[in-house]
């Protein structure tokens, strides 16, 4: 008996303890999630503080913009007001452009065969010398138009020449993607074509556009093209030229040339981009195109003139890449172009005879080159370019067509191109460049030292 109280006791003792352990491990618990609970309490005020903060502030910027866009409005109706008290302030650039030029052969001696050179298509001076200098003003003019001028100084033969480049004058905001260009300008035929000399990644022209547009086609007319809204990039265009400068020539009343051209083009993720372009150039009728050089047409020297139609299909492709889609330290693009050229008419040797020397004429020249540019330090480029040129022109005088010039004589011009960039700032640029040109059966080894330094204001180059 005594023993089964003792047992009794001893259970109840042990029982009792655990209750109470329990009962202080429940308090424990609960003054826990009691802590916990109070916590959250205290963030979920915070963040609505935060909130309501967030919310005033959002409410006083809203109020500052529309202060802003209010005074900014006033200041434009002041400006609109008085707009003829001299409020015109164009940007002003200046393009300082020069090289010293090393030939094996005599530059004098430069020819393309079945090309007939026309105006600035040469090797230029040999030795020191100041290059294609401009000089560009440009600006808004009132909000509907911006207008640009630029003005080239070169010079030839021991002379200065003053050349009118650019002078038009192009709207803004019309809508629905529409721009329209008038004045003289760039055609937009090509790639290389529409963009200043100075942004170019070698020295000298692609022997295709030396061939064919004398380096490069500029002309006066009006030019109207569209931004489709798709994703992919997609421009439309046309060109209404006079027609008057070369490859064309000789003015006209009305519309002397004219072009078509279509881009399109996109992104490959943030480090990728590429643009294809596809462009056709027409002229017909036409009059007097000389070739040769200024003033030969005034001299005894025989010029090649032809008079007939000519026109030109081109295609080019630019892809582009740059780590995290930063160009500024290091990026890699490659660039190339085809041109085909057809024309059917007459060549005749001005100064010739009597009786004047005259032929009928079937042209065909084409050719293309293929350029990559590296830069892999943020003030070091390195180029690599390829030219490659072919003709296949008839006559029924063959003597004139070699006189010409538009005899290939069997050969067909290349060139391989070599050109370490310096890049020192975002406005200055020093380039080597060697050039090994089999542009006619004479091969040439061609070094250029070429530095350009932009002074001024100075946009944005395109894609």
């Amino acid at each position: 008996m005594h023993k089964a109280l003792l047992a009794a006791a001893i259970t109840a003792t042990i029982f009792n303890s655990a209750m109470a352990f329990a009962d202080s491990e429940t308090e424990t618990i609960r003054q826990q999630l009691d802590a916990l609970k109070k916590d959250y309490e205290q963030r979920i005020q915070a963040l609505e503080v935060r909130l309501l903060k967030a919310e005033e502030n959002t409410q006083q910027a809203n109020t500052k913009v529309q202060e802003i866009e209010h005074t900014l409005a006033q200041n434009n109706v002041s400006k609109k007001a008085s707009f003829g008290q001299n409020n015109f302030n164009p940007a002003i650039n200046v393009i300082l452009d020069g090289q010293s030029a090393n030939f094996d052969n005599d530059p004098e001696d430069y020819e393309l065969p079945g090309f007939a050179l026309g105006p600035e298509s040469g090797l230029g001076e040999k030795g020191f010398s100041v290059g294609h200098t401009e000089l560009a003003m440009s600006a808004n003019i009132d909000d509907k138009f911006y207008g640009k001028l630029t003005i080239a100084v070169a010079e030839h033969e021991g002379a200065t020449e003053i050349e009118l480049e650019e002078a038009y004058i192009q709207t803004l905001g019309l809508g629905h993607g529409l721009t329209v260009k008038g004045g003289r300008f760039f055609s937009e035929i090509g790639y290389l074509n529409k963009q200043h000399s100075h942004s170019w990644d070698f020295a000298d022209a692609p022997l295709i556009y030396r061939g064919l547009f004398g380096n490069q086609l500029i002309d006066d007319g009006l030019q109207i093209s569209y931004v489709a809204p798709t994703d992919t990039f997609l421009q439309l265009g046309a060109e209404l030229l006079s027609g008057h400068r070369f490859p064309a020539g000789g003015r006209t009343n009305g519309v002397g040339a004219w072009t078509l051209f279509v881009d399109l083009g996109g992104d490959i993720g943030i480090e990728h981009s590429w643009q294809l372009g596809l462009s056709h150039w027409r002229a017909n009728d036409i009059e007097d195109r000389q070739s040769g050089g200024h003033g030969h047409e005034e001299s005894e020297v025989e010029t090649p003139s032809f008079s007939g139609d000519s026109r030109v299909n081109a295609v080019e492709f630019v892809y582009k890449w740059a780590p995290n889609g930063n160009p500024k330290n290091q990026n890699f693009k490659i660039q190339m172009e085809y041109f085909d050229r057809r024309e059917t008419g007459d060549v005749t040797m001005l100064n010739s005879g009597p009786p004047v020397e005259t032929t009928g004429y079937d042209g065909h020249q084409k050719g293309w080159y293929a350029q990559a540019t590296y830069k892999f330090k943020p003030q070091w480029q390195l180029g690599l370019r390829h030219d490659r040129l072919s003709s296949n022109n008839t006559g029924s005088d063959a003597d004139v067509l070699g006189e010409a010039g538009l005899d290939n004589e069997g050969h067909r011009p290349k060139r391989v191109s070599l050109a370490l960039d310096w890049l020192p700032g975002e406005f200055s640029r020093v380039r080597l460049q060697f050039n090994k040109d089999d542009s006619y059966e004479k091969s040439d080894s061609q070094f250029l030292l070429q530095y350009t330094m932009s002074l001024g204001s100075h946009g944005a180059h395109q894609f």
